[in-house]
């Protein structure tokens, strides 16, 4: 937007709120102010050291470790749906910054911070005065943040602990930039407009009009009012406008003083519309805030545990990370988009929506342990499968969708988000799942109801995926704002030859190939139980086929390696990469070759000592911060893992399970990142963590669960009342393992599996329903 259209639409803005406000008369506790949104901060971010995080429902907030949101940080903020509601919340103490005792988010939605008084010196006969360690340290604060579906309520609660009466200073910086996710990240755009702040002592309303023709609101109410004081403007320009309130308490000493403020959003009228409530159902400037329930995160978790199947080890340290996995799967569950649905969405902060590979993959992962994330990812996804072709969304019939946004820029049309479909994998993978919840559940309705969304996407494959007829699966976008790479590794620079030249579309990667490959096999086990041979006999000739075809083209001889892709040129991309670890989970790689692929896999070049590298060390392209030219992701090790198990490597399986676990320990609270660093291990004690990397991330706290699934052998049956135990093995670290209501099918079971003298045993501790229990050696 041109400046000079900027400021019409300023000023036009202010004009309607002042008019309004005018009409409206004095807000809830006093008389209404406005504010220019258009000024700067207080003070500039520093040291940010470590994010905290809380999340429920779809909105979520980060913080740094004192609890603050600095205007001027990169991805602090509280955001729903896409949109940030709060770009700057800054407390002090007296003018100062408090200082840090401890900080938890260990319950996910609910965090306390622990903080005292800085040293202050204000002047001569201040009383609380600068002493050595905490004995200058008069003031205990409490920052208590709780996060709902809909709200945040911060407490501040301050006790006076000087042997005599104190003032309190406290002050109270806030403001809102109301910016679309993909704007944080850097996305450049023409904004909409602020409106100016409207605030009373005791209340403000930040109010944004979209260029979408959407007005976006967000309210904060305190529990008593306090001095509002206008910013002054900064010299760092600041899209969001600043506003702050300042309470003096007088404090008795030992007496105690409590603050709390709640933050939450609403949809205000159309962008033209007036700025406060009237006749015509237009929403209040001043809405009543909505009601915090303080046990329900709790109730949520407790159920959700409860739900889950239950995993003991002997290893009180994989006990921690387990439990970190289960709890920061709850807390990636978002609402919507349908009535009634819910997803995991795929990381905290960049990507808390929905993604097509990503809700799959973790469906899978966590299968035997929660199915329920399996069935409701299927039908979320079902029910946003493409129908028709949409070049702008590289959408086409039948494909399972990339990505759904619900910030500005995809309501505005200024990326194609709507969703979009540019993912090559999702399509095969949704059929994967399909397969693999009917393998433990067993539930035919599932199957019937999904049937039609399965034939789709199964057409999608052979009519759409396979764009040059070669009986490959490959991409090229059709977008102009779509992604160039639409595999997992989606960055612009991921797929390259040994010299480290990136491949040119129309691009078939490697384990696409595998997971049609699955997906064949897995639909036609799904047609037989349907009674349809005829189409299970086409379908397993196909996948045996398209086995064949992979071996010719994608074998590089002088590497004993499989290329990671083919080119438009039909060129192999043969640079070496994890992507053939994925093929061996899928179970395309042929067994006469898989030993050359388990020992590359595992060879110094590929593997950091901590998981397995993107991308091989030894060659052009190579670089240890490298999205996906060097780094490590816990998911694709856990896929690799797996794969490694299928082919009968289960000692090598073992050894990637246990330095992932490894690499978890150095992470706090046990959390596996997105990605982090692929230096090598013997060049780096501890895994180096990745900048901007998301945390907690869904398929990497899935990656657990996969893990676990490699180690016990776990594969179900449900259909014929089978649970198999294939192979058995315990590492050296882990000596022994309590599942506990492992269901398959309606039957539950709960075994024990024991190691003595390398030999893993496994026993039946108790059955409910009709299944038997077989181990397969």
């Amino acid at each position: 937007m041109a400046r000079e259209t900027q400021e019409r639409a300023a000023e036009r803005a202010a004009t309607a709120a002042a008019t309004a406000a005018s009409a409206a008369g004095p807000g809830p506790s006093g008389g209404i102010q406005f504010f220019d949104p258009h000024v700067g901060p207080i003070e500039k971010a520093t040291d940010l050291g470590s994010v905290q995080v809380l999340k429920h429902g779809n909105m979520f907030l980060l913080t740094d470790q004192f609890g603050d949101i600095h205007s001027d940080s990169r991805g602090l903020g509280l955001y729903r749906d896409d949109t940030r509601l709060l770009s700057c919340s800054v407390l002090r103490v007296g003018g100062a910054r408090p200082v840090v005792l401890q900080g938890s988010t260990g319950a996910n939605y609910r965090g306390v911070i622990q903080l005292t008084n800085p040293t202050l010196d204000r002047n001569p006969d201040d009383k609380i005065r600068p002493g050595q360690g905490l004995t200058g340290k008069k003031l205990g604060m409490t920052r208590e943040r709780l996060v709902t579906g809909d709200a945040l309520r911060e407490r501040v609660t301050i006790v006076n602990f000087a042997e005599h009466d104190e003032t309190v200073d406290l002050t109270l910086e806030l403001a809102d930039d109301a910016a679309d996710i993909f704007e944080v990240r850097g996305y450049p755009r023409d904004r909409g407009t602020l409106l100016p702040i409207a605030a009373t002592d005791d209340r403000a309303t930040f109010q944004y009009d979209g260029v979408d023709n959407h007005r976006s609101r967000t309210h904060v109410v305190f529990s008593e009012p306090g001095e509002l004081d206008p910013v002054r403007p900064d010299d760092v320009p600041n899209l969001g406008g600043a506003i702050r309130y300042r309470w003096a308490w007088p404090l008795a000493a030992g007496a105690a003083h409590e603050l709390t403020w709640t933050v939450w959003a609403s949809n205000g009228a159309a962008a033209d519309g007036p700025a406060s409530g009237d006749d015509d159902g237009n929403p209040p400037l001043f809405p009543d805030p909505p009601r915090i329930a303080e046990d329900e995160g709790a109730a949520a978790y407790h159920a959700w545990t409860r739900s889950t199947t239950a995993v003991a080890t002997d290893n009180e340290l994989f006990n921690l990370t387990v439990s970190r996995s289960v709890a920061d799967l709850r807390l990636l569950v978002n609402e919507g988009p349908g009535e009634g649905q819910r997803y995991i969405a795929a990381g905290v902060p960049w990507f808390t929506t929905l993604f097509g590979r990503d809700s799959i993959i973790t469906a899978i992962q966590t299968l035997p342990f929660r199915p329920q994330i399996a069935i409701e990812t299927l039908d979320v996804l079902a029910s946003l499968q493409a129908t028709e072709l949409d070049e702008w969304r590289d959408a086409e019939p039948g494909k399972i969708l990339h990505e759904l946004r619900r910030g500005e820029t995809a309501r505005a049309g200024e990326l194609p988000h709507s969703p979009y479909y540019g993912s090559i994998d999702s399509t095969p993978l949704w059929l994967i799942l399909l397969g693999e919840a009917f393998d433990w559940t067993g539930d035919r309705d599932l199957v019937e109801r999904l049937w039609p969304d399965a034939m789709a996407a199964l057409r999608w494959i052979d009519e759409w995926g396979d764009r040059d007829g070669d009986g490959f699966v490959e991409y090229e976008r059709r977008s102009k704002r779509g992604l160039l790479n639409q595999g997992w590794k989606d960055s612009g620079d991921a797929i390259r030859d040994r010299h480290g030249r990136e491949a040119r579309p129309p691009i078939a990667l490697a384990e696409v190939q595998g997971y049609v490959y699955d997906a064949k096999h897995r639909l036609a086990r799904l047609a037989r139980m349907r009674g349809d041979i005829e189409l299970a006999v086409r379908l397993d000739r196909e996948a045996d086929e398209l086995q064949k075809r992979f071996e010719e083209a994608f074998w590089v001889e002088d590497q004993r390696y499989y290329a990671m892709a083919l080119d438009g040129e039909k060129h192999q991309a043969d640079a070496i990469a994890s992507n053939a670890g994925q093929c061996l989970w899928t179970g395309i790689v042929s067994s006469s070759r898989a030993r050359d692929v388990a020992d590359r896999l595992l060879s110094p070049s590929l593997y950091s000592g901590y998981g397995l590298r993107t991308y091989a060390a030894d060659q052009p392209g190579f670089n240890p911060f490298g999205y996906h030219t060097g780094t490590v992701w816990p998911h694709d090790t856990s896929l690799a893992a797996a794969g490694l198990k299928r082919y009968g490597f289960q000692d090598e399986a073992n050894r990637v399970v246990g330095h992932v676990f490894e690499a978890a320990q150095h992470f706090e609270a046990f959390r596996l990142p997105e990605l982090f660093c692929g230096f090598d291990r013997e060049t780096a004690p501890m895994p180096v963590p990745y900048p901007v990397a998301c945390s907690p991330q869904a398929w990497s706290a899935g990656a657990t669960f996969m893990f676990l699934r490699t180690m016990l052998g776990l594969r179900a049956h449900a259909d014929q009342g089978e649970l198999e135990l294939l192979r058995p093995n315990l590492p050296d670290w882990l000596g022994k393992v309590t599942v506990t209501n492992l269901r398959v099918g309606d039957a539950s079971v709960d075994l024990l599996f024991h190691r003595w003298r390398g030999t893993t045993s496994a026993e039946v501790l108790r059955k409910v329903g009709d299944v038997s229990v077989t181990i397969r050696l």
